[in-house]
């Protein structure tokens, strides 16, 4: 950031919308974190009367498709390897987060800011790590995960294996996602039968789902339709076999 840039103050719960300017001066070593307080100026400085009119007109519904849309872009950069491009990336997916959690604190009815999204997940970590923050044992990861899963389900207070599952995320990763759950509590459901040979790499098991698409084209059926059908059948399995156990 140059020298003398005008930003407005970051505020604290307890102060008034109309904090006046002041100048924020990047030291040559900062915290870590610092600079997160400098990107929270920022969107202030955007959001704020005077700010980019582009900025002030967005709402958490408008800004959905950036959320995905930057998503994407990361994993392709995680994907790539290329680390520069993973920086940039996961800094347009923080804007997100610092976006959305502005537009919500500009709201006259239950608003909150960034603080409290971070201080929530923050308080989340330390909940579900009793084997950090606490005196529980877990020697695996295994242990680890399986705890996290059955802490989260009580907090949440799921009555089903599948309760939660963001039904919106693109069909493979639902049905992969259903499927962990499913077998993670031990209820039993059996998958569809299919004529799937052995799989025993990820070049066979990539190559096998590239082939059924190109079928599915042929048949011309919506592969991803289809595959987001199947899992809502799954579901309504699992819901039934739960209330006949």
């Amino acid at each position: 950031m140059p020298k003398g840039w005008w930003l407005p103050a970051v505020r604290s719960p307890t102060r008034s919308r109309t904090t006046p300017w002041q100048t924020l001066d990047t030291p040559t070593s900062v915290p870590a974190g610092s600079r997160l307080l400098e990107l929270v100026a920022v969107m202030d400085r955007l959001r704020s009367p005077g700010g980019c009119p582009w900025d002030a007109e967005q709402t958490h519904r408008s800004l959905a498709t950036y959320l995905v849309e930057e998503t994407y872009e990361t994993l392709e950069a995680i994907e790539s390897g290329d680390d520069t491009d993973l920086r940039e990336e996961l800094g347009d997916l923080l804007l997100q987060v610092i976006f959305h959690a502005r537009i919500a604190e500009e709201r006259e009815t239950d608003p909150w800011s960034i603080d409290d999204v971070a201080g929530g997940i923050a308080e989340k970590l330390i909940r579900r790590h009793p084997h950090v923050f606490g005196d529980v044992d877990a020697p695996t990861a295994a242990h680890v995960e399986g705890r996290w899963e059955a802490m989260k389900r009580v907090e949440k207070q799921r009555t089903s294996a599948v309760d939660g599952v963001p039904l919106a995320q693109p069909a493979l990763s639902l049905a992969a996602k259903l499927i962990n759950r499913v077998e993670r509590s031990g209820v039993d459901v059996a998958l569809p039968a299919a004529d799937v040979p052995e799989l025993t790499n990820a070049d066979e098991v990539g190559d096998h789902l590239m082939a059924v698409v190109a079928a599915s084209r042929s048949a011309g059926v919506d592969p991803e339709q289809a595959l987001r059908d199947a899992s809502r059948r799954y579901i309504a399995a699992v819901h039934e076999a739960e209330t006949t156990t």
